[in-house]
């Protein structure tokens, strides 16, 4: 009977280790990181716009909602009666012609609009995750060529891809979806600073002759 006891101390160790993922044949498949049990209702609070841009807060809050009420999976409701708030900034707004005919007039514009996205424990008033720089990104032609846009039918196209990205990185968690780098969007962006004036230019100084 002593033999036996390691034997059967091993089966038990091996048959544990294999409902617990240990086989080398299973895939490891980490739970998705949701909401907490603790929210189950979500408010939306004003967004803020901190461009220059006038109006975007307003459009890409009714593209938000409707996003929200299309999923279904968490009720928006008024702040006061929500477990978590949803808080957006609209960062930067960036415009860029990229394409010229020979006339050297734009005809492809680049437009790309930045957001930063947070979700608020209401009952405790912290912040449980912030992320940065989630973009939506269109290129488009000039109105004036067949099939062109105008810059507000640009934005209605990027209302149409911020919205899912808010919404999946609320309700499917970290990972869902990721951010812009702060590089690449510095490396891409026109500089909005006030441009400094040529230096004057340095006139050389000729000893006087003896």
């Amino acid at each position: 009977m002593r033999r036996l006891v390691p034997t059967f101390a091993l089966a038990v160790l091996a048959g544990a280790l294999a409902a617990c993922g240990g086989g080398p044949d299973l895939a490891y498949n980490p739970a998705p990181q949701l909401l907490p049990h603790s929210i189950q209702k979500l408010a939306l609070r004003p967004i803020v716009n901190r461009t220059q841009q006038f109006g975007l807060e307003d459009k890409l809050m009714l593209a938000v909602r409707d996003e929200f009420l299309r999923d279904g999976r968490y009720p928006l409701v008024p702040e006061s009666d929500a477990d978590g708030i949803v808080a957006i900034t609209i960062t930067r707004y960036i415009l860029t012609p990229i394409q010229y005919d020979a006339t050297l007039a734009p005809t492809t514009y680049k437009l790309r609009i930045l957001v930063d996205l947070s979700l608020i424990d209401r009952k405790t008033n912290t912040t449980l995750w912030t992320e940065r720089n989630l973009e939506g990104a269109l290129s488009y032609p000039a109105p004036t060529l067949t099939g062109g846009m105008t810059e507000e039918q640009a934005r209605e196209g990027i209302w149409e891809i911020l919205a899912p990205m808010i919404v999946k990185r609320v309700v499917d968690g970290f990972g869902s979806v990721t951010g812009a780098s702060e590089r690449r969007i510095t490396g891409d962006a026109p500089s909005t600073a006030p441009q400094d004036k040529p230096a004057a230019p340095i006139t050389p100084v000729v000893p006087a002759p003896y």
